[in-house]
């Protein structure tokens, strides 16, 4: 089974980019979707959470509180490499079990969606690492319409990630983002076509 690793920064398309991989015939497997499950209550990523960051971090109902998490981890890079350390190896678990299901399935072609793919060290998952990229002013735009952020909230959570210029040294293929969903969708089939179907 061919395993495209699809990656990019907040508000570059790389949602949009796995929904037409999915139209085309792949299986996606999306890394923030598993990232929900190890957070399921009482297992036992949901235990490492709780042990390393207290009862503060746990709703009513039982849940992990993300917002609570999120206002603790983000305001303090050793707290968010410790939640990392709990997170990433039990995703890559799950991840991996996915695909190797997907593989026994007889899928051909699947995508691993993960925002962290470079910086959580899950490539050897994948067979090729593909990249969307965007303008930042594209960025910014899109953030302030869609998460209803101002310029400098936008700017802060792009800044907060990888640079884009340093996700596409990783890069087997780089989709750039940069006209209007038509083109975007022209790219991914044209890639489609030349990267995945002459396997």
């Amino acid at each position: 089974m061919f395993v495209i690793g699809l990656t990019g920064g907040i508000g570059t398309g790389k949602t949009h980019v796995s929904r037409l991989l999915e139209g085309l015939g792949a299986a996606v497997v999306n890394a923030d979707l598993l990232g929900h499950e190890v957070y399921t209550p009482h297992s036992e990523g949901w235990h490492a959470v709780v042990n390393a960051f207290g009862d503060r971090v746990v709703a009513e109902n039982g849940e992990i509180d993300r917002r609570a998490l999120g206002g603790i981890v983000f305001s303090d890079e050793e707290s968010l490499q410790r939640l990392n350390a709990i997170m990433h190896p039990r995703i890559y678990a799950l991840a991996e079990q996915r695909l190797n299901a997907l593989s026994h399935e007889g899928e051909k072609t699947a995508v691993l969606e993960a925002a962290l793919l470079i910086e959580a060290k899950w490539t050897p998952l994948v067979n090729e690492v593909w990249v969307t990229v965007s303008p930042e002013a594209d960025v910014i735009s899109r953030l302030q319409q869609r998460n209803n952020l101002d310029e400098d909230a936008a700017r802060s959570r792009i800044y907060s990630q990888m640079p884009q210029a340093e996700r596409v040294e990783h890069a087997d293929v780089v989709i750039e983002n940069n006209g209007t969903l038509e083109d975007l969708s022209s790219e991914v089939q044209n890639l489609w076509n030349r990267r995945v179907l002459t396997r």
